[in-house]
């Protein structure tokens, strides 16, 4: 006897389990059987990019040089001096252009003296000849004596004023306010200026304002403009991300390599002094911008259910698909910007919706069924766990 119950107890637990597997697989509860993949329509954010890499260079940069050769005799600043505009940089041995100066000041006294003595002979004879006492011969010779002392005596003076401003040269002072960034000259080093100006120093105006210069591929220069936002990083350091602002698009090329760029200058702050002069930039600028708004995945609008024709779409209008009790419908929809990957909806559905996105492959989804399970391998919207993940 109780073996028999035994057997009936066994019998009941194994019809109990039977009707579990059997509600627990019934179709329509967790089984998409609606033949197409879906996807919800989200919130995110769109921003389209440029990339590009860059030198960091400080906004004003002067290269101070001589007009006169000569031997650098003192140097009163090095690399990274802060100098004010004005301030003496260096100067150089001053006795040729000392002694040159005072032979041109002596040369004009000469020619002074020449000058008034052939003017007071020029009108004497002048005087004359107009009572007719002298030739024309003697009238003529006192003019041209006069003529060439005055020219002799005016270009005594420029040879004085050039004198004079060479000297000036040999005392080398800062443009502007800054800081020295290179010394290319020592103590007793002979510099030549006879056919370009030699650069002394190289100093920078302001290093708490500086810029990027960024090359930028043709490919990518129709989209940039004036004032759009700008990231970038520098290797010195990679954990910063320093902002800046775009400010002129060069209309010069140039071609390296059958590759051609356009300089994009980018301001870029540098309240902390972390960015150095030559710095290379790792640029990323922000082209395009959308935040918060609805995303649905790209394809989607490449869908078109079988045996069926999406309506004729208006300019800035696309078309989604959509199921519901009577079927499969359309819905036109506005759109806005895309990365390539999502594309904006403006307006013309809610968020929430679920739209088709391609038909159902075996029982792989590519995208959330009806059930409202959603399949990892989908990539997901821009931001749209943002608010998820600060909980």
């Amino acid at each position: 006897m109780k073996k028999s119950v035994k057997i009936i107890i066994t019998i009941a637990l194994l019809a109990i389990a039977a009707a579990i597997v059997f509600f627990i697989a019934k179709p329509g509860k967790q089984q998409n059987v609606s033949g197409y993949e879906y996807v919800t329509v989200e919130r995110g954010d769109i921003v389209n990019t440029v990339t590009a890499t860059g030198t960091v260079e400080p906004i004003i940069q002067v290269e101070v040089g001589t007009q006169v050769s000569g031997i650098i005799d003192h140097i009163y600043v090095d690399y990274n001096s802060v100098v004010k505009k004005g301030q003496l940089l260096a100067e150089l041995d001053k006795e040729v252009l000392e002694s040159t100066l005072a032979s041109a000041k002596a040369d004009l006294e000469s020619n002074k003296t020449e000058y008034e003595y052939q003017e007071r002979n020029y009108n004497r004879i002048k005087g004359l000849h107009e009572k007719q006492m002298v030739s024309d011969a003697d009238y003529e010779t006192a003019q041209y004596s006069y003529d060439r002392a005055r020219s002799a005596y005016q270009k005594s003076q420029y040879e004085v004023a050039r004198a004079e401003t060479n000297l000036g040269y040999a005392t080398i002072v800062s443009p502007i306010d800054g800081v020295v960034l290179s010394r290319d000259v020592d103590e007793g080093q002979t510099v030549a200026s006879s056919f370009n100006t030699p650069t002394l120093f190289t100093i920078a105006n302001d290093l708490s304002k500086m810029r990027v210069i960024a090359d930028v591929d043709e490919a990518d220069i129709g989209e940039v403009a004036d004032g759009q936002p700008v990231t970038f990083t520098v290797d010195a350091f990679p954990n910063d991300i320093f902002q800046g602002t775009v400010t002129q698009v060069r209309l010069q090329s140039t071609t390296e390599s059958n590759v051609v760029t356009y300089e994009v200058v980018i301001d870029a702050p540098n309240p902390e002094l972390k960015l150095k002069p030559g710095l290379t930039a790792t640029v990323s600028i922000t082209t395009q911008e959308s935040l918060g708004t609805l995303l649905v995945p790209s394809k989607a609008f490449r869908f078109t259910p079988d045996n069926m024709t999406a309506p004729t779409e208006e300019k800035g209008y696309r078309t989604l698909w959509t199921e519901d009790a009577q079927g499969v419908k359309p819905i036109s929809v506005e759109t806005g910007l895309t990365d390539g990957i999502y594309t904006e909806v403006r307006n013309g559905i809610e968020e929430g919706t679920r739209v088709i996105v391609s038909k159902r492959i075996g029982k792989a989804a590519l995208g959330e069924g009806p059930s409202g399970e959603s399949n990892p391998f989908m990539p997901t919207p821009p931001n749209r766990n943002k608010d998820k993940d600060k909980k």
